[in-house]
């Protein structure tokens, strides 16, 4: 039999059913394709027709094994693949569990919440690193090794979305300064240390830092921040409120400031600060030493006529936690903590009397906009230029801007970018420490809150919080 005949052979013993579930699968994979856009991947359509019409490749050799053995082991294995597969679409292109780490949200996501991130909200991105391991982000647990490959490497380009990053989204995102990874040492990053103990100090301290590595931006580590500047914008932060374009915006209804409070009498017991509603490790007593009296009592804390002072406690507190507590009457003093001077602020170079409570002003990149390129603009934008839009040989020398050897008096971006903050905002590293993020490094926007497991409390006496389950993890939009 000649390989015609054979073919038409194999194309007629297929069921109608058969060809009814090919149908279904090449119409999904066609929508695919032209969603992609890149229509050589239709070449693929081939090997669909193969696996459910004429069956050349033998994939499912083992069913005619002879071995039960054989056959049981592979229809688990067949089974297995089959569910990575579809895991690595959905993860891929529809969207992927995501767990709040840190209290940098809280309380609009709390630590422990298991949520749902959809990936269409914004248009998910082809990856940039194809080949990996889709229950894990970058490194297989127990042997610490890498769970992706490296090679091949493909460019960014993101799906068409059901819309674009608004201010008050909160966005899941890959940290943008987890590009460079000491291995032992991963928080702080890798540019913090660089700035605590030095390159060198980094690089020739395996045994302390680790390997030093790169990271591809789809692996690296995945964040979740509030969207609170948009592309073409200008930010600036007084006193804790964050101003656009010279005007206020409006505050999360659960942001969240560092206080210091002291009652008059007695202390805060587990029962006040359970009711108040603050979390185990947000509770703190403030150590007093002798020679803090005379600015404690100066600030109007109670010091008694003994030297004794009642306890002193510093929580971050929402808008409403400081209601409750200035309408108790045992209240002593209430005040927020001001923010520390000389904190390593993004960017270094205008900085030096910038806080987190009083920072910018900052203009945020715009695609397609030129930005005129001095000193100044260098210093703030130039890890943008060489690191985030592949500019590797870009220097700033002689007062001018040079890329590829070519001078250039200004700079036009590719990329649109974002500032990200956390509603817990004496307590969030976010993008006024390490700067932008760009549009790239975007996965998507939580959409539900799937479970949530609370840490300070056993499995059988509240560790599941049953009121926050399938509730909307996208909270306080403006």
């Amino acid at each position: 039999m000649n390989f015609t005949e054979d073919f038409i052979r194999r194309v007629k013993a297929n069921r109608t059913s058969r060809w009814i579930r090919f149908g279904l699968v090449s119409l999904i994979f066609f929508l695919w394709v032209a969603w992609l856009g890149s229509w050589w991947v239709a070449l693929f359509w081939f090997l669909l027709f193969d696996i459910y019409i004429t069956g050349y490749i033998p994939l499912t050799w083992w069913k005619k094994s002879k071995s039960a053995a054989v056959r049981g082991v592979m229809s688990w294995v067949d089974a297995i693949v089959y569910a990575l597969i579809l895991v690595y679409f959905v993860f891929t292109f529809v969207g992927q569990n995501y767990q709040i780490p840190s209290s940098s949200l809280e309380k609009s996501l709390l630590v422990g919440d298991y949520l749902w991130v959809n990936k269409m909200a914004y248009g998910p991105r082809v990856p940039m690193t194809p080949v990996h391991f889709p229950l894990v982000q970058n490194t297989f647990p127990i042997i610490n090794t890498k769970s992706y490959l490296e090679t091949p490497q493909w460019s960014y380009k993101r799906l068409k979305g059901l819309g674009d990053v608004k201010r008050g989204d909160i966005v899941v995102f890959n940290f943008p300064a987890g590009d460079t990874v000491a291995v032992k040492v991963q928080n702080p990053d890798y540019y913090t240390l660089v700035k605590m103990y030095g390159r060198d100090a980094i690089y020739n301290n395996p045994q302390t830092f680790g390997e030093v590595i790169y990271r591809p931006v789809d692996r690296r580590e995945n964040y979740v921040k509030r969207a609170v500047g948009l592309p073409g914008e200008r930010i600036k932060i007084v006193d804790g409120i964050v101003y656009i374009n010279g005007e206020a915006i409006k505050q999360p209804e659960n942001v969240q400031y560092n206080y210091y409070f002291q009652l008059k009498q007695g202390g805060m017991t587990e029962a006040a600060w359970d009711e108040l509603g603050v979390s185990l490790d947000d509770r703190h007593e403030v150590p007093v030493t002798t020679e803090d009296l005379p600015g404690i009592s100066s600030l109007g804390f109670i010091v008694n006529p003994d030297g004794s002072v009642p306890s002193i406690y510093a929580s971050p507190l929402t808008p409403a936690m400081v209601k409750a507590l200035e309408a108790d009457p045992n209240l002593a003093k209430l005040m927020k903590m001001p923010a520390p001077k000389g904190e390593p602020l993004y960017p270094d170079v205008v900085s030096e009397d910038w806080t987190r409570s009083d920072y910018g002003e900052l203009w945020i990149p715009k695609k397609g906009v030129s930005l005129k390129m001095g000193p100044r603009a260098w210093q703030i934008y130039g890890r943008v230029i060489k690191d985030y839009e592949g500019n590797t040989d870009a220097e700033f020398r002689d007062g001018k801007l040079y890329i590829n050897g070519q001078p250039q008096d200004s700079y036009t971006f590719k990329m649109d970018y974002y500032f990200m903050m956390g509603d817990n905002r004496d307590n969030s590293l976010d993008s006024r420490y390490w700067g932008f993020v760009p549009e790239d490094h975007i996965v998507g926007r939580p959409e539900r809150v799937l479970i949530s497991f609370d840490k300070d409390r056993s499995l059988f006496n509240g560790g599941v919080r049953w009121d926050r389950i399938f509730r909307s993890a996208n909270v306080d939009e403006y």
